[in-house]
């Protein structure tokens, strides 16, 4: 089930890409910064094949550059981080405390996100945006600590560039390894089966705990209205 999920969204992924290019990769990145979980490593991978292959973009008809496509990338996340930056900013902690656990948030999470701003400060936006998983919710937590904007734009755009060129160097390199060492193939199909387990592992204990975080606070919520009545 896991694998037809991840190949249905590599296909849209590469569609995307394929039809519109940079602007594409600029999309498709600012909804991963949304909090919406599209990843970027399979986005900036396929466009870094790209620049392997010599494409050129349909829109604007230039070959696919390393360099662009980075840049193409991060200004998507800066672009995506908007909404979730500004989220937290106005909304705040009780808006996330209030709904986050309709998408699995919990007080908890808050915590650890207040604390690791409490120790690097503005520099969470940029060693957020080099981490996998946490770079496509660091956004929110910012706007929460109404970190100044020209400042997270800054750090984003900062964090973001090098991580989607490592991502684009990386879909470049293995693009031409895949057609010169027959070896690599089943290597990757290895490799795929690996990180789906561990992928799988972590889902389910993310869901369960969260869940289970989830069911406890409702029971405490409700046990206090019984008591006050």
């Amino acid at each position: 089930m896991t694998e037809k999920i991840i190949a249905v969204l590599a296909k849209f992924i590469v569609a995307v890409i394929s039809k519109s290019g940079y602007l594409g990769v600029a999309a498709l990145m600012g909804i991963e910064s949304a909090c919406i979980p599209l990843p970027s490593e399979v986005i900036m991978p396929f466009a870094g094949y790209l620049v392997y292959t010599g494409g050129r973009d349909p829109l604007t008809h230039l070959l696919f550059n390393l360099f662009w496509v980075a840049t193409a990338g991060a200004i998507g996340c800066n672009a995506g981080s908007i909404v979730a930056y500004e989220i937290g900013y106005y909304g705040g902690r009780p808006l996330v405390e209030r709904y986050g656990s309709y998408i699995l948030l919990s007080r908890h999470d808050l915590d650890i996100a207040d604390r690791f701003f409490l120790r690097f400060g503005s520099a969470a936006v940029f060693i957020g945006r080099l981490l996998p998983v946490l770079r496509t919710f660091i956004a929110l937590p910012a706007g929460i600590a109404r970190m100044p904007r020209l400042k997270f734009h800054i750090y984003t755009f900062a964090g973001s560039w090098p991580w989607c060129l490592g991502l684009a160097w990386i879909g470049m390199k293995l693009g031409k390894a895949w057609h010169t060492d027959p070896r690599l193939s089943h290597w990757l199909h290895r490799l795929d089966a690996v990180t789906l387990a561990f992928l799988l592992t972590a889902a389910a204990w993310f869901l369960w705990s969260h869940w289970k975080g989830r069911v406890r606070a409702t029971a405490g919520l409700q046990t206090s209205v019984n008591t006050r009545r």
